[in-house]
């Protein structure tokens, strides 16, 4: 017995070492850390339970029979974060620079569906050069695999994908088919691209960072969702993200002990009379929600537009906000996609939605015009429209045309819609409107100007304020701005208790 236990020591020994100990040192010199280093750093301590330590690669051609490839270059199993299980995998750059081969991605998969039978969120590390092109056409089948688990699992659980290393051609779709992507600087990459680009970068001709790293991703292209300076951070991000959701689909949001905000200034303070004046809406998210903590998803993004977490009263809350300070906080092609797929998010997995409205409409010219606005426009109202969890919107200020409609209104069946008395609410902003109005008039007059601002005046008594679509029933309430979060937790603790929505159909076709 003891024997065969020193045996089974001595092989655990080898293959946590996974490439070997130069591998190891090789990694260290460059401030990198280990597969199960980065595991056991993201997951309470001492809480993971490695699973296929002992899988072998099946691949027997280009001399892989004569190699050992420890754990096929991938370690997967299961732990907790703040006690609740989670499933993760990370892949191990030292065993064949990482690569995915047939059984490299059965250990995935087997993972994978784990965390779907069993209901709990799964986290992969990735950190591969991406198939392994001895194995063919295996490793091609094994991202399909991985590929449609993501998509079988989209909705049902948390699917997080944090880049620690390269991630190139096919392998960047499965992090692209998860919820949420996490990327560090000068050390996340990915990219979809030629071989002879992936040689270029290999051989230093093009930059990595470039071609696509952490700051691309999270500024230009939106493929990323979190950035941050260092692994230790992004492991930070990962378990304050998954404080706020729910481990799958189908169970309680997690909630905590209601906390006061910590921000004293008022929120009539904070936004301007003066309503060409702009001003940050983060501000008015501290001057509401718990603790003032909001925990902000692609903040470097699509920026018009601010999503992300927060509590209210000590329950979860998705927030979509307008950003008056870029672009005025119109809608554009990049911020309604953000802002879709964030709805659609909070939606499948019981999330409430706050919107704070605030913007002259969509952006316009032939750019956005040409870049498909009309289509991109159209999922945000889509995704608002179909979303069944709890939604309240509380409109700070302006509400013009498109815009009022798309930003969760009365008539995209939003439970609670509030107003500021500093509210604006018509088809366009009153200068604009009274031009074309009023033209002929202005025009007549005998101070155009003088007689434009009497007209601008008139418009905006009769119709850009938030009394005449009260009047219509489009606006529920018009709160006292230091009533506003007491108004909004009553809200939110009315509309839980609402009956879902049921569809008799398969499902509808978001304008993709």
């Amino acid at each position: 017995m003891f024997a065969k236990i020193s045996t089974f020591l001595e092989k655990v020994s080898v293959l946590i070492k996974g490439g070997g100990d130069e591998k190891i040192a090789l990694r260290k010199k460059s401030g990198l850390l280990t597969a199960r280093e980065r595991i056991n750093s993201l997951l309470d301590k001492d809480s993971f339970n490695e699973m296929d330590l002992f899988v072998e690669q099946s691949g027997k051609d280009f001399g892989l029979d004569k190699q050992k490839l420890a754990g096929d270059g991938v370690v997967t199993g299961f732990g907790k974060i703040e006690n609740r299980p989670v499933a993760v995998y990370a892949q191990d750059f030292t065993v064949q620079g990482g690569s995915l081969g047939r059984m490299h991605a059965a250990k995935i998969i087997k993972i994978m569906d784990m965390a779907s039978e069993m209901g709990m969120p799964i986290i992969g590390i990735n950190d591969s050069g991406g198939a392994r092109i001895q194995e063919g056409v295996d490793s091609l089948a094994g991202y399909g695999e991985i590929f449609i688990r993501n998509t079988l699992n989209s909705g049902k659980i948390p699917q997080l994908s944090v880049i620690l290393g390269p991630c190139a051609g096919g392998a960047v779709y499965s992090p692209a088919l998860t919820d949420f992507v996490f990327m560090v600087d000068q050390l996340s990459h990915m990219f979809v691209t030629g071989p002879k680009v992936i040689e270029s970068v290999l051989s230093e001709k093009v930059s990595s960072d470039e071609l696509g790293g952490a700051k691309i991703h999270n500024q230009k292209a939106g493929n990323a969702h979190f950035y941050s300076k260092s692994e230790y951070d992004t492991f930070i991000q990962i378990r304050k993200l998954l404080s706020f959701l729910p481990s799958s689909w189908n169970t309680e949001v997690p909630s905590t002990k209601p906390l006061p905000p910590k921000k004293k200034v008022k929120l009539a303070g904070i936004i301007p009379d003066n309503s060409r004046k702009s001003y940050d809406v983060k501000e008015v998210i501290a001057s509401l929600v718990d603790a003032s903590e909001f925990f902000e998803v692609q903040e470097l993004y699509a920026r018009n537009v601010v999503i992300g977490f927060a509590r209210l009263n000590g329950e979860s809350i998705g927030i979509i906000a307008n950003q008056p300070k870029v672009k005025a906080g119109c809608l554009d092609v990049d911020s309604s996609d953000k802002a879709a797929r964030f709805v659609r998010f909070c939606d499948a997995f019981g999330i409430p939605l706050l919107t704070l409205v605030d913007l002259p409409g969509y952006l316009p010219g032939v750019e956005q015009e040409h870049s498909g606005i009309i289509r991109h426009g159209a999922k945000m109202i889509y995704a608002y429209a179909e979303a069944s969890v709890p939604k309240i919107s509380l409109i700070l200020r302006k509400a013009f045309g498109g815009g009022y409609i798309a930003m969760s209104s009365k008539h995209l069946k939003t439970d609670f819609v509030f107003a500021l008395p500093t509210a604006e609410v018509a088809v366009m902003g009153p200068e604009s409107a009274c031009n074309i109005i009023f033209a002929k008039e202005i025009r007549e007059a005998e101070n155009p100007e003088l007689m434009r601002q009497q007209k601008i005046e008139e418009y905006k008594e009769k119709f850009s304020n938030p009394y005449n679509p009260a009047s219509k029933g489009y606006i529920d309430a018009i709160i006292h701005p230091d009533e506003t979060r007491e108004k909004l937790i009553q809200a939110f603790e009315v509309a839980k208790t609402k009956a879902p929505a049921h569809k008799s159909h398969k499902h509808g076709c978001i304008p993709l």
